[in-house]
């Protein structure tokens, strides 16, 4: 199992308590379901995204040039 720490400002942190609560999830729930795109509102979390595709492109790319 892969372990992900996010660093959010308080705002974005009370704004997701609140969606996950509305939507009967736990935080980790509402933010999973986020991160998969069904409801990517925040620029943050749409970047944060971009970037965690981004570095697993990256790190794809070394797996295979290390095995050539």
């Amino acid at each position: 199992m892969h372990r992900l720490v996010i660093e959010v400002e308080a705002q974005l942190y009370g704004e997701l308590l609140e969606a996950a609560q509305g939507n009967r999830l736990s935080l980790e729930e509402e933010c999973l379901r986020r991160l998969q795109g069904v409801q990517p509102h925040s620029r943050y979390l749409q970047a944060l995204l971009a970037g965690l595709r981004a570095d697993e492109e990256q790190r794809r790319a070394s797996a295979s040039d290390q095995l050539a």
